[in-house]
């Protein structure tokens, strides 16, 4: 039976290997302090947070999220703790609510690892409270016990620490939410939560047929494994119905622009196909492309690939983790063994590590053959799913994009690259980002970003960045129906002409490249001018105001060498179109060495933030929006010889052509 509890209340746990799984109306902070037997936090080396993440016996989520799941296991705690205190905390600056009283009530469940439930809390009655003590676990006469809490602290995270005893609260919570705001910075967006009707739904996109996002459903039990399991919140991933796709609206009379997302579904989408049946009995099903829910194939495809990138994060984390458990546990037993000066002597001790190492051995062994096993199958799948995959989610050598026809709807969403992790470097995830794109992207062209970008050649890496971002470019320009899509570019110094001779020659830009501080000038006021009039007109519902020679269609800006050619003015329109831009169709595709940019100092900070960091050779910079894994990112790339991508250009003049734009 689950105990409901009431704040207050206390619940015997009937284990010591537990989950604690946190689910909010909007992305909360979530942390624990250990508490000695006065419940006194001894120092910041008793506290997991974003920035510190696991301690022995206990491991939190690395950033903020709707869901979380914390991983204790009380047995692996020092010997001085008596309590671990759960903290939830609203994230500063993030652009959503200031006080627990403006979201959902968040509520708290203890579990086993298999998913039961022991002891559940809702924390109602929250008002101008930013941070709150959830619950908290302790220890009584030798047994541990839960106790719902729900002690809220309008000052925040802040005042929260001072009252259980630290000293020095305000500076941990201040690099608390930095490391916060840094874990936003680098994360990979997931999928955005569906809608009562199904529609995407643009961030500050403002129209008046918008719906707001459901609550984050709940997310399946992980594999079980050999050690507590990292936090992990939940995003469940999107639908749209093909049925009824139109083009994006354009400004007539009838009323405002409509810049949601163009697809619209009216009931639940199908579920997916049946799964093949296994080749033996006990076997795991045959993978089959598409097996997933959603409204076409290409949704499908979408979801499934995400739901690909979800099992390896989770599987790579129960495997860490276990990892970590079963090194934890060899101490503690050496520890515990040779503590008595009588064991230190003799075979005693030899006999004491060997055990502790032989039973490390098998925990380790044990997590690594479910790894192998979760790691084949999703082999299986990924080698069954690339070859099915649209062209906007293919790699550059998929054979579909020799036969590539520009289509005459926009997808769901596009390829920027590959993911993998070093348990298994061969098997890659591809990036996907929803399209319209809703955050610009920063390709680094910094020797700083990387130890591979350190040992390279300053001109040649930003040559390279340089051609990383024509790709991206022209995979958005081949995947927009015709005339619906422009791509504009600064470079000041013309130092990028043998990078961007291929858009030039396939005359697929908006003008010919801009140089010089007169041509910096004149490409930001137009697109600044743009997401001007594009937002007001939204707002006032005065679509037919709009001047008749104004292109409503989206638009890319590819930037390189920031900030050369830049002044102070030009500097601020680069940041407004980062911040207005995309919720009306403008977007950024930047090339930049953030160190040429140092002597602006902190003032561009949010720009680098509101950007999705990606670099131009290997990388492990990018995060999952579950578990928080350093993920290694490929940069997309031709095969060798090949003129794939010119091949593609042409397609996309050709279509222009074909339709009078």
């Amino acid at each position: 039976m689950t105990a409901e509890l009431v704040r207050g209340q206390n619940h015997t746990l009937p284990q010591t290997r537990l989950e604690i799984r946190v689910s909010a109306g909007s992305p909360v902070v979530a942390g624990a302090t250990l508490g000695d037997e006065n419940g006194t936090v001894r120092g910041v080396e008793w506290i997991a947070h974003p920035g510190a993440h696991r301690l022995p016996g206990l491991e939190v989520s690395r950033q903020a999220a709707a869901g979380h799941r914390l991983a204790v296991d009380l047995e692996a705690l020092p010997d001085e703790v008596h309590r671990v205190t759960v903290l939830l905390a609203l994230p500063t600056g993030a652009g959503g609510p200031t006080r627990f009283g403006a979201t959902a009530a968040p509520f708290v469940a203890v579990t086993g690892l298999d998913g039961t439930e022991i002891a559940t809390f809702t924390l109602t009655g929250l008002d101008a409270e930013s941070a709150v003590s959830a619950l908290e676990l302790y220890r009584r006469q030798g047994a541990w016990k839960v106790r719902a809490v729900g002690q809220g602290y309008a000052a925040g995270l802040a005042e929260m620490l001072a009252d259980q005893g630290l000293a020095g609260a305000a500076e941990l919570a201040a690099s608390i939410q930095e490391a916060v705001a840094r874990s936003l910075a680098r994360s990979v967006a997931p999928p955005p939560p569906r809608t009562p009707e199904g529609d995407r739904v643009r961030h500050a996109s403002g129209p008046s047929d918008a719906h707001p996002p459901t609550a984050p459903q709940p997310q399946p039990t992980a594999h079980p494994s050999t050690a507590p399991q990292p936090a992990a919140p939940a995003h469940p991933p999107t639908g749209t119905d093909p049925g009824t796709q139109t083009a994006p609206a354009a400004p007539t009379a009838a009323g405002p622009i409509n810049y949601a997302h163009p697809r619209r579904q009216h009931a639940a989408p199908p579920p997916p196909p049946p799964a093949a049946a296994s080749a033996e009995p006990g076997q795991a099903p045959q993978p089959v492309a598409g097996d997933a829910t959603g409204w076409s194939m290409d949704e499908r495809l979408y979801n499934q690939i995400w739901g690909m990138f979800e099992d390896l994060a989770r599987s790579a984390a129960a495997y860490r983790s276990a990892v970590d458990f079963a090194e934890s546990r060899m101490g503690q037993e050496l520890d515990r063994s040779l503590s008595d000066p009588r064991n230190r002597i003799g075979g005693t001790g030899d006999r004491a590590r060997e055990e502790a190492r032989a039973k490390r051995d098998e925990l380790i062994a044990r997590a690594r053959e479910v790894l192998d096993r979760d790691l084949a199958q999703l082999a299986a799948e990924a080698a069954v799913v690339e070859p099915a995959l649209p062209a906007a989610y293919a790699g550059w050598d998929n054979p579909v994009w020799h036969a590539h026809r520009i289509p005459m709807e926009l997808p769901m969403a596009l390829r920027i690259g590959d993911l993998h992790l070093p348990e298994r470097t061969d098997l890659r995830i591809p990036l996907l980002v929803r399209l319209p794109l809703e955050r610009g992207i920063w390709v680094d062209s910094g020797r700083t970003a990387s130890e591979a970008a350190a040992l390279m050649d300053t001109d040649r890496l930003r040559r390279l960045a340089m051609e990383t971002a024509v790709l991206h470019a022209a995979r958005l320009l081949a995947v927009y129906p015709p005339g619906e899509f422009s791509v504009h570019v600064i470079d000041p110094a013309g130092s990028a002409a043998g990078s961007l001779a291929p858009l030039v020659d396939a005359g697929v830009l908006a003008g010919p490249p801009a140089a010089g501080p007169g041509g910096v000038a004149s490409v930001l006021a137009h697109l600044t001018r743009r997401v001007d009039l594009v937002q007001m007109a939204v707002r006032a519902g005065a679509a037919d105001a709009l001047p008749p020679d104004l292109d409503t269609g989206e638009q890319l800006l590819v930037v390189n060498d920031f900030p050369h050619g830049f002044d102070d003015r030009a500097v601020t329109q680069l940041r407004y179109l980062a911040d207005e831009g995309p919720s009306v169709g403008v977007h950024l595709l930047m090339v930049a060495d953030r160190e040429d940019a140092s002597a602006y100092g902190p003032v561009l900070d949010p720009l680098w933030r509101s950007l999705l960091r990606i670099t131009p050779v290997a990388d492990n910079h990018l995060a999952d929006p579950w578990v928080g894994h350093a993920w290694t990112y490929e940069p997309p790339a031709t095969p060798p010889g090949s003129r794939v991508l010119e091949q593609v250009l042409a397609a996309v003049t050709a279509a222009r052509r074909a339709a009078g734009r």
